[in-house]
């Protein structure tokens, strides 16, 4: 089936990504073939994100043709070397949540994020925002910048190099063959620190026990837009 074929749009309402690192060994198990683990100070990260999205559509069509949803997303930081010997960095995914059932099954059959539907529950009380879901991720965060205890970023200035998203999401496909590659473009991306006041993530603690909160940024009013994906054959 022919996935991420058409460039998409969407706007985001707020958008949060908390950063979370683990010891570089304990991930490498997560990585698809052809990626490499994008690491620092011994450790590899993973993201979490929550996004309210609005209008997500083929570019071209109306906004009220698209759809609102929630989005949570769990993906891996990592690099990719094309054949060619281009360098990209960004993120592999690992699995998507959502509250809408046309986005599960729309996004299981034209991209490979490897969606699933759950229901949610959003909080926001002044400077406190929170996302919890059927699956058991709960997340909280408040607007004071402070870095989680044990955090391995020195400062916000080494975080933000992992504040994702990236510029470039990465999935396996042709069963292990290839890698579908897709770029993603934004506007008014300004991530500003939070703090994390909460974090369960079932799905995280099943395949990296270890990951902890290193680092949390909440962005809002943003317009994205992802190009058609390229789907780069590996080496036999």
């Amino acid at each position: 089936m022919l996935r991420h074929a058409v460039p998409i749009v969407a706007h985001f309402d707020w958008a949060i990504a908390i950063t979370l690192a683990a010891p570089e060994a304990s991930l490498q198990r997560l990585v698809a073939p052809g990626l490499t683990l994008d690491s620092f100070k011994g450790h590899g990260f993973l993201a979490a994100a929550c996004v309210m999205t609005r209008g997500l559509r083929p570019r071209g069509l109306p906004a009220w043709m698209g759809i609102d949803f929630v989005l949570v997303g769990y993906r891996l930081f990592v690099r990719f070397e094309s054949s060619t010997g281009r360098r990209f960095r960004g993120l592999q995914i690992l699995g998507s949540e959502t509250d809408r059932w046309l986005m599960a099954v729309g996004g299981r059959l034209f991209t490979s994020y490897a969606y699933r539907k759950v229901t949610t529950s959003i909080r926001r009380d002044g400077s406190h925002l929170s996302v919890a879901t059927s699956s058991g991720f709960d997340v909280a965060v408040s607007d004071d910048a402070v870095l989680p205890p044990g955090s391995v970023f020195a400062d916000w200035d080494e975080a933000r190099r992992y504040a994702g998203p990236m510029p470039f999401t990465f999935a396996s496909a042709r069963g292990g063959r290839a890698i579908v590659r897709v770029e993603g473009s934004r506007a008014h991306w300004e991530p500003r620190p939070v703090a994390v006041t909460a974090a369960r993530m079932p799905f995280v603690s099943r395949l990296a026990p270890g990951a902890r909160p290193a680092a949390a940024f909440l962005v809002e009013n943003v317009d994205y837009e992802w190009k058609p994906g390229i789907v780069e054959r590996l080496p036999a």
